[in-house]
Order: C-alpha cells, then sequence, then structure tokens
C-alpha cells in the first residue's frame, strides 16, 4: 500500500472519530427528549418517505430486522404509528404516522434544524456555503446513486461580486502565495464590470453545485472585435466535476453569439490546470513574459482564441 493512500486513510479515520463526536453531541439533545437516534431515524423516515413499510427501513438505515420491529411497536404503543394493509400485497402493511407522530416528528425535526444551525453559527456566510459544497462532493463521490447531481451556470446576482473577490483572494493566497495585491485587482475588474456592464457583450457566470457556488468566470469587452475572459475559478471542493470546462465552453458560446471575433485571456504559467483547460477549448498560447506581481516572480501567457 503506497504511503499516499495510507495518508488518505488516516485522514479518513480521523474525520470519522471528528464526525462521531460531533453527531453525539448533537444527539444529546435528543435523548434529553426521550428518544435514541435511532428511533428518531425511524420516525424521520417514515415521516418523509412514500409507503413505507418495515422492510424498507431495514434497507434503508441497515438495521436489524428485529430492532427496527422492537422501536415500530414503541411506536404503536405511545400512539405515533399505525398500520395500514398494502393495497398491492394484503400480507404487506404500511406504516402511517398518526396526528400524534407527526407533531412529534415536526417537534425534533425542528431541534435537530437548531442544533445544525447552532453549529454553523460561528462560520461566515462563504464557509458554509463552502462546507456545503465539500459535503455534497463527499456524498457523491462515495454513493453513486449521488454522482448524477448537476452542476449549474447561472448569470451574476447581487451579492456575487463580493464572493467573486472573497474566493479569489483566499484561494490564490493558499494555492499561490498571491499577496493582497491580486485581491485588489480582483476587485477593480469586479468593479469595472458592474458600473459599465453591457448585457449584450459581457456576461459573468457562476456554477453552483446545489446551492452553493463553486466556481466563477467573466467574458468582458475588450479591443474592437476581441472579448476577454477573466477571473476563472473553480472551488477544491468541486474539481473534478467538470466545472472549469463548463465555464470556459459558456463563454465560448456566448462570445460567438455576440460577435466577437476572438476571445483573448491573461494568465500565468504556474496555473497548469486552467492552461489545460485554455488549451484543450483550443486557445493559442500567443506570448509569454516575465514578471513580478503580487509577491511572486511570475511567467504571464497570453492565450487567444480565434472565432471568426
Amino acid at each position: 500500500m503506497s504511503a499516499a493512500i495510507d495518508s488518505i486513510i488516516s485522514d479518513v479515520r480521523q474525520f470519522n472519530r471528528f464526525y462521531t463526536k460531533t453527531i453525539g453531541v448533537l444527539g444529546e439533545g435528543m435523548l434529553g427528549c426521550g428518544y435514541s437516534l435511532s428511533e428518531v431515524r425511524v420516525l424521520y423516515e417514515i415521516a418523509n418517505g412514500e409507503n413505507v413499510m418495515a422492510a424498507d427501513l431495514v434497507r434503508t438505515l441497515g438495521m436489524d430486522f428485529g430492532y427496527v420491529s422492537r422501536i415500530l411497536a414503541l411506536f404503536e404503543k405511545r400512539g405515533f404509528l399505525k398500520r395500514q394493509r398494502s393495497d398491492t400485497d394484503a400480507r404487506k402493511s404500511l406504516l402511517i404516522l398518526t396526528t400524534r407522530g407527526r407533531k412529534a416528528f415536526e417537534a425534533l425535526n425542528q431541534q435537530a434544524r437548531d442544533e445544525i444551525a447552532k453549529l454553523l453559527e460561528p462560520l461566515a456566510t462563504h464557509q458554509q456555503l463552502q462546507l456545503q459544497a465539500n459535503l455534497r462532493q463527499v456524498q457523491s463521490l462515495l454513493d453513486p446513486a449521488e454522482r448524477s447531481t448537476q452542476v449549474k451556470l447561472r448569470t451574476h446576482r447581487a451579492g456575487d461580486m463580493g464572493w467573486i473577490i472573497q474566493r479569489h483572494g483566499a484561494l490564490y493566497e493558499k494555492e499561490y502565495g498571491f499577496n493582497a495585491d491580486f485581491e485588489a485587482l480582483v476587485a477593480e475588474i469586479c468593479a469595472k464590470f458592474l458600473r459599465e456592464f453591457d448585457a449584450t457583450k459581457e456576461r459573468c457566470w457562476i456554477a453552483e453545485l446545489g446551492d452553493a457556488p463553486v466556481g466563477t468566470i467573466m467574458l468582458v469587452r475588450g479591443a474592437e472585435g476581441v472579448a476577454k475572459l477573466r477571473l476563472l475559478l473553480v472551488e477544491d471542493s468541486a474539481r473534478g466535476l467538470g466545472v472549469g470546462r463548463m465555464l470556459v465552453q459558456a463563454c465560448i458560446q456566448f462570445a460567438r453569439e455576440a460577435g466577437y471575433d476572438a476571445i483573448t485571456l491573461w494568465t500565468q504559467s504556474n496555473l497548469s490546470a486552467a492552461r489545460k483547460l485554455y488549451l484543450s477549448a483550443g486557445f493559442k498560447l500567443e506570448h509569454s513574459e516575465p514578471h513580478v506581481s503580487f509577491g511572486q516572480s511570475l511567467v504571464g501567457e497570453t492565450w487567444t482564441l480565434p472565432l471568426k
């Protein structure tokens, strides 16, 4: 087994310990109300399912059939649950929550939401969104049924520029050591975009995974007949999902529709992932030049894609 795999296994196990501890803390509130976590899970599945039977709970929750049966018997005793014979198979019973059972579920559900909200409260909005995107990606990677999660593109709206500036500043500092000059440049580009926005010739796209922003790109006016591709970014939590390719293709398609003759862009030689995207989309490297910017010694590159 390679050292890399050993490291991944160690990190997964560490996360499992952290997650188990966190869930245990969240579960204390449920236990204080007289419900075990397993009982809460069963109640949730019945409340949110359709035509739920005991066998469905065993399969979905991975519990022993005898354990599930004891929980269901307890719910019936408390007046939370009634059984209704299936119309398609008289040997099977559907599990239906009573009015009392529905009220119990709604109280527990609200308590669970409050506990999670308390857990998220110390995080800034962009950190909450990043956590959401990371959680969805973990589920997508480990559960084949979730891998069809669609990345969607939308155009910019109020508040997006703040997110674009913050994420560029944070990611480029972490991954490439860029200083605050880079974040200032991004802020200037975003401010100019908002002040001079021409909907017939310019666009900004936000890529979303669920409701969480995971990428962005801009197409703005350059010299006569030439568009500029700017501010491509893909969150590390969403890499490998084709987000960057979607964003670049959205730029190219819009540029054609807007009547541009070509698209040009400026990037750095060390941004290897972005350079691969540009190359695969048909961009050609026109020229490169060393420079010192953003606290780094870099090689700036100009790439061009003819459209006509």
